[in-house]
């Protein structure tokens, strides 16, 4: 991600990079981020978290290192884009906090598509509730072999959209053995990890007699990087909040 948020960057007159991050132990320190990028040398070199010129931070980290640039974002003042998943209780409580003093864009996906079918997800919860058979959800995700939580952050978020229409209460991850007969207040997800995904979501709603199948898929990174730049864009001059992609997006 941090090698596509650098070439797209790069190709758009209305941004100018000012500085490239990565972990202190990553080799490639030292070394032109637009090299890397594949986008030639842009005089930039990869560095660890530090003061900088810029108006706006975007990460896409692990969550550990996310919370110490939204420190560092906290020090200097700097609103921060949060495209990183996966935090635990306490960290998002942090995230929260922090929004308190810096505007903050937070979403469990930077995708405009994924975020549209959010709120198709949540229509059509709106519409399907209280079906007199009954509605059985489940959701599907696919991402890359080194993903490292699950389910994702989107499908998680997909998943308490539902439940906050519907009022579903279980969330199940994955069956096995014999778990019987499916309950109605249950949501299940299921987490696929193969190959080079870059990610894809269907949400299912299982009626008697018909299913309703609501499918996103990115078929690149760009998606991502795209979001998270016209969310940084949209994010500069804002007032302290916490603020979603709904938000950049208008929805």
């Amino acid at each position: 991600m941090g090698q596509r948020l650098v070439a797209l960057a790069s190709a758009d007159p209305q941004l100018k990079l000012v500085a490239a991050l990565e972990a202190a132990t990553h080799p490639w320190l030292g070394q032109d981020a637009g090299a890397h990028a594949g986008v030639g040398n842009l005089g930039l070199p990869l560095a660890v978290v530090g003061e900088s010129a810029a108006d706006v931070v975007v990460d896409f980290s692990v969550p550990d290192a996310a919370v110490a640039v939204v420190a560092h974002c906290l020090e200097f003042g700097k609103p921060v884009v949060v495209a990183t998943t996966g935090f635990d209780a306490q960290q998002e409580r942090y995230l929260r906090d922090t929004a308190t003093r810096i505007p903050i864009v937070w979403a469990p996906s930077m995708s405009p598509a994924v975020n549209l079918l959010m709120q198709l997800t949540r229509q059509a919860s709106e519409v399907l509730q209280g079906m007199p058979s009954g509605v059985d959800v489940e959701i599907i995700e696919r991402h890359h072999r080194f993903k490292e939580d699950a389910p994702s952050g989107t499908a998680l978020k997909f998943g308490q959209i539902v439940a906050e229409t519907m009022g579903q209460t279980e969330h199940t991850h994955g069956r096995a053995g014999r778990p019987g007969p499916r309950p109605g207040e249950e949501i299940g997800y299921h987490a696929l990890r193969c190959g080079d995904n870059p990610g894809e979501h269907t949400i299912v709603f299982g009626m008697l007699g018909e299913t309703i199948e609501l499918r996103v898929a990115a078929s690149n990174r760009d998606c991502y990087a795209q979001g998270a730049l016209l969310a940084a864009q949209w994010l500069v001059g804002k007032p302290p909040g916490l603020y979603g992609m709904n938000d950049v997006l208008g929805l």
